[in-house]
């Protein structure tokens, strides 16, 4: 069964921000889908399993950005 995490994520600016988070968080294992909002900040992640936050965390700063 899916489920679905909302984090915030501060300092991006572009479609290329969004696409670099986007990549980075697919790579987490389990993740299904990532959708982006980046007026928000708010990134939705769908996964098979229980998100581990340290690895949302972990990838997010990896593509350069922070969570709120």
């Amino acid at each position: 069964m899916s489920q679905t995490s909302t984090y915030i994520v501060t300092g991006m600016t572009c479609g290329h921000c969004v696409a670099s988070v986007t990549e980075e968080v697919q790579e987490i294992p389990g993740v299904e889908d990532v959708a982006v909002d980046l007026p928000t900040g708010a990134v939705t992640i769908t996964s098979t399993e229980p998100l581990d936050d340290a690895a949302v965390k972990a990838a997010v700063e990896e593509a350069g950005y922070h969570l709120a």
